[in-house]
């Protein structure tokens, strides 16, 4: 009697056991199979979430470069000669759209070319490049226009052209502070490919009394907007 009662008890606890694994197994088993969906679906949400940054990033070029190599290019102020209409650090948004020649190569062949087919104002606020630095932009104002002579003489610029032929004496009291005069000497006869530059603050500016005239290829684009800092925000 004892021995069958051993054998019986240990026959009952191995099935009880296996009683309870049974559910266990069940349980680990359910829960492998959930981790690997939940694998497969992280799996799957990293990849849609490549895709979607590769998306982006084509999307952001496609838009970008074209906005930058023909529409608008920024450019910070550097310096005092435009002030007090524009100071040092100022952020601006330059118009490059129809004023300049530009053109896109690939691979060493050119794929598009946009020739300029707009002309500057007088008063127009320009980005050019720098006559004795190239690798530099300068900011000025133009006051003579292709095709113009311009003198400058006793503080004052005085513009001759096929409307005036006897010359009139530019008014520049919409930029210029009261009192402010144009020092220095200059009379200048421009080609048709040529503008006459000068800085707002006149005493402190490096422009065309300085490196002459400059060629319109070497004008980058029109001032368009001054985007920074944020009370001086407006449309130029």
């Amino acid at each position: 009697m004892m021995i069958t009662f051993t054998c019986s008890a240990y026959c009952c606890d191995r099935t009880h056991f296996f009683a309870l694994c049974v559910p266990l197994f069940r349980k680990m088993r359910h829960f492998m199979s959930s981790t690997k969906k939940k694998t497969q679906v992280q799996k799957e949400d990293m990849k849609a979430f490549v895709v979607e940054v590769v998306k982006m990033f084509f999307l952001a070029v496609i838009i970008i470069v074209p906005v930058r190599v023909f529409l608008f290019q920024p450019f910070f102020v550097r310096g005092q000669s435009m002030e007090p209409n524009f100071s040092d650090r100022q952020y601006l948004i330059v118009n490059e759209l129809g004023y300049k020649r530009t053109a896109v190569h690939i691979f060493g062949k050119n794929i598009v070319l946009v020739e300029p087919h707009k002309v500057f104002a007088r008063g127009d606020i320009v980005v050019f490049r720098a006559p004795i630095r190239e690798q530099q932009y300068y900011i000025k104002r133009i006051i003579g226009l292709p095709g113009e002579r311009v003198m400058v003489a006793d503080g004052i610029v005085r513009i001759f052209n096929a409307e005036h032929p006897e010359g009139f004496v530019l008014d520049e009291s919409g930029y210029l502070p009261d009192g402010r005069k144009t020092g220095g000497e200059a009379d200048v006869v421009l080609t048709d490919d040529q503008y006459y530059v000068l800085g707002d603050n006149r005493p402190a500016s490096s422009d065309s009394r300085v490196f002459g005239p400059i060629s319109k290829s070497a004008v980058m684009g029109r001032a368009a907007l001054r985007a920074w800092p944020l009370n001086k925000i407006d449309a130029l």
